[in-house]
């Protein structure tokens, strides 16, 4: 099959349909072929072992009409058949505004290369140009792809070190494409600060499976980075199933 050709063993052959599992395992790898196109060639390859659509469909949990859809699309001779069609407009919206405001915004971006949409509206609103912020910024950002407005290298440096400065280290979103479908795949975490009547404090760690709704809690006198990671330890003793997506795993902020 398909699937246990591309992840789990090596193979001389890529399943029923289409021969070469080394050459389209490659293709993954590097991109040339997206894992949506290679899951659906894991259909073909089902479907060609059974010879059965609704066995198919119900395998792979999907719908009949999916399945003929793209089963009328499939070339075995040519993969890119499996991968999703643009679904761009055919007829896009053309631009309304004008070429002399257009060049006026570029002129104005080009002698103040730090100024925003906001403040250049201020300026066109001075020389009798009345536009909208956000036409400002549209206008710009066509530019821009047009390569035609060119930002100098300290400006294109300078946002470069803001967005260095304001993405912690330790933050890593989720990866994108995770799955949730068992308990300890997914746990969120969060912190709550408690009063007592001493005037002393405490931090509440609580944690909540989000498959089985399973909590864990526990009070420290801190909110330290080390307090968190007392917590975690404790919150995988405490849940009855082993945990595979926690924020420590990320590196998320607790």
């Amino acid at each position: 099959m398909i699937g246990a050709a591309m992840y789990l063993r090596s193979s001389q052959i890529y399943g029923s349909i289409v021969p070469g599992a080394e050459y389209i395992r490659s293709l993954v790898r590097q991109g040339t072929m997206s894992q949506d196109a290679a899951r659906r060639l894991r259909w073909f390859d089902y479907y060609a072992e059974c010879e059965d659509a609704r066995l198919t469909c119900r395998h792979f949990g999907i719908s009949p009409q999916t399945f003929y859809r793209w089963k009328n699309r499939f070339d075995p001779y040519d993969l890119t058949t499996l991968e999703a069609a643009s679904r761009r407009p055919h007829h896009v919206r053309k631009p309304l505004t004008p070429v002399p405001v257009e060049a006026q915004i570029l002129e104005l971006r080009t002698k103040y290369p730090r100024w925003g949409k906001d403040k250049l509206v201020v300026l066109l609103r001075r020389e009798g140009i009345r536009v909208s912020t956000s036409t400002v910024g549209r206008v710009m950002k066509r530019l821009k792809a047009r390569g035609v407005l060119v930002e100098p290298l300290n400006v294109r440096q300078a946002r470069e070190a803001r967005k260095r400065r304001r993405k912690p280290r330790y933050a890593i979103r989720k990866p994108q494409g995770y799955r949730v479908t068992a308990p300890g795949d997914l746990v969120q975490v969060d912190t709550l600060q408690i009063r007592l009547q001493s005037d002393d404090r405490r931090w509440q760690f609580s944690s909540r499976d989000l498959i089985s709704r399973w909590d864990v809690s526990r009070a420290y006198r801190n909110a330290s980075s080390f307090a968190a990671a007392l917590f975690l330890e404790y919150m995988e003793r405490k849940f009855p199933f082993p945990v595979r997506g926690h924020p420590d795993r990320w590196r998320l902020r607790v």
